[in-house]
């Protein structure tokens, strides 16, 4: 759990830095480089829709581990918009909040998959 906590850590501060130089550098405009380069039908649009997809599969994650309830809800959103920038906090809060626990961690509690 400490190596994954670390790896959650270096991603938070990595991603914070690298956006900001990158917003510094070329302001707010992702989403028209983004969904521009899908339309183009590049490699660079095929890389977006593979992390796009990884983005909504995180989103339905969050949402569902949180029941659907309206806080899952939102939450999921800001999974599918925030990235990594939101999913590294959330894991290391919720690893910490489940202690450890990585089943409980995932499916959340009182949840059992058999």
């Amino acid at each position: 759990m400490k190596a994954f906590r670390i790896l959650l850590t270096v991603m938070c501060i990595y991603i914070v830095a690298y956006t900001t130089i990158t917003i510094s550098n070329h302001g707010w405009n992702l989403l028209p480089v983004f969904l521009g380069d899908m339309v183009k039908m590049t490699w660079p649009g095929q890389f977006n829709l593979d992390f796009m997809s990884f983005l909504i599969l995180s989103g339905l994650w969050v949402a569902w581990r949180n029941d659907y309830s309206s806080a899952g809800l939102a939450l999921s959103l800001i999974a599918f918009f925030g990235g990594i920038m939101f999913l590294a906090p959330y894991l290391l809060y919720l690893s910490f909040q489940t202690k450890g626990d990585m089943k409980e961690l995932l499916i959340g509690k009182g949840r059992d998959l058999k």
